[in-house]
């Protein structure tokens, strides 16, 4: 099977989700799409009609997000009409996925060079979340057959389910705000030193106005004590009546889990916070890449999906790391650097627990409490990340992973050239 290389990883700075706020809220999700799209050609002088797809990621497909974003955000961005286009949901997962799947189309040779990536607005679909979510719908079983999944496999709010975790597993408040804490830390000192710039891409209008050129989401004057002064977010949504029959988020995973008491940690100090953002990811064969002077930073070692228990949804990354590590033939001892996405604290802190990671190697530069989780740009998003990172510490492996709605969790490790 032929190598898949990454030849360059771009993305927009991340905004606060919120209208009103943020300072790309009043953008359309297919202009911060395009914007990558556009740099990524013209930082690696791309002809566009060789651009044999676009595979993109946007978990909320409805509305300005609908469409097929990766084909309309393509044209949008002055590429060859022969540039196709298509766009997939893996809930937090599609902005790995995007990649994984661009990867696979390279390896089996059907195609030479393909762009990947996903776009988030969180400013507009957390308002139709909050909609759907009123109606009585479960996190990740919007417009799913509710009443019938949820019989065979209750699936709750994600916020609870990520409380119900820290239960089972005794991780502390004082565990989950220490996560928090130096999620932000670390973002600071990346921020500070320039880490993120080499992939950071302005955000302008139509008349060229710049719109964002750095990450609005970070709130690096966080103290423990101001963590500690928080009220969890998840107690009183746990409890809620999705229905007239007084069914609760709570008791969608006692249905499974009837003797847990849950112990509410999580809140927005030590949550994924909400944000607007995209990211694009150019990848290629060795053929092509040496036939028209593109140089490769880094190749694709392995790639894997993993699902697991839908009810607790968020535990999937932990088996997804080990079975993306046995489809490598390495171990955890090979891998130089990680990244596991903090949607909640409790997943990268089960994480780095289960694996006996050294905690210097994972998520060196902060993470989605601390910077912001764009849901279909993310994973994308730690690609690129990490790339970098390999470069600026002469690393060689790195493993990218993160939970999804459902339950799943897919994987890539990635070898700098």
């Amino acid at each position: 099977m032929a190598d898949a290389y990454i030849i360059d990883a771009c993305r927009t700075p991340r905004g606060i989700g919120k209208v009103g706020k943020g300072s790309l809220a009043e953008e359309h999700p297919q202009h911060l799409a395009a914007t990558v799209l556009k740099a990524i050609a013209e930082r690696n002088d791309l002809d566009t009609a060789d651009v044999e797809d676009v595979i993109w990621s946007t978990s909320t497909q409805k509305g300005k997000q609908g469409g097929d974003m990766g084909r309309m955000a393509a044209l949008d961005a002055g590429y060859d009409i022969r540039t196709s286009g298509t766009t997939l949901d893996r809930f937090c997962g599609g902005g790995i996925t995007s990649v994984n799947f661009a990867a696979a189309q390279v390896m089996s040779g059907m195609e030479d060079l393909v762009v990947a990536g996903g776009t988030e607005m969180m400013s507009y679909t957390a308002q139709r979340g909050r909609e759907e979510m009123q109606a009585g719908l479960g996190a990740a079983m919007m417009g799913s057959d509710n009443e019938r999944l949820q019989k065979v496999h209750p699936q709750s709010h994600q916020g609870v389910c990520g409380d119900a975790i820290a239960s089972m597993e005794g991780i502390s408040r004082e565990a989950v705000d220490a996560l928090g804490l130096e999620s932000q830390k670390r973002a600071a000192r990346a921020i500070e030193e320039g880490r993120f710039d080499k992939s950071l891409i302005p955000v302008v209008d139509d008349e060229g106005k710049v719109l964002l050129d750095h990450e609005e989401f970070p709130r690096p004057q966080t103290t423990a004590d101001g963590l500690a002064a928080l009220e969890p977010s998840f107690a009183k949504i746990a409890d809620v009546p999705l229905n007239e029959d007084g069914l609760t988020f709570r008791k969608l995973i006692n249905q499974k889990y009837p003797d847990l008491q849950i112990e509410h940690v999580h809140h927005a100090g030590n949550s994924s916070g909400v944000v607007d953002g995209a990211a694009a990811v150019l990848l290629s064969s060795k053929d092509y890449a040496d036939a028209h002077g593109l140089t490769p930073r880094a190749r694709v070692v392995a790639m894997c999906n993993m699902g697991d228990d839908p009810t607790l949804m968020l535990n999937a990354p932990v088996p997804a790391a080990k079975k993306v590590l046995d489809r490598a033939g390495m171990t955890k001892d090979d891998i130089d650097l990680w990244e596991i996405n903090e949607a909640f604290a409790v997943v990268s802190e089960k994480f780095q627990r289960d694996l006996d990671l050294d905690r210097d190697t994972v998520n060196v530069n902060g993470g989605a409490i601390a910077l912001g989780h764009p849901i279909g740009a993310t994973g994308s998003i730690l690609i690129g990340t990490m790339i970098d990172e390999l470069e600026r510490q002469d690393k060689q492996f790195g493993l990218v992973t993160m939970c999804a709605a459902g339950g799943m969790a897919p994987a890539i490790i990635l070898e700098r050239v």
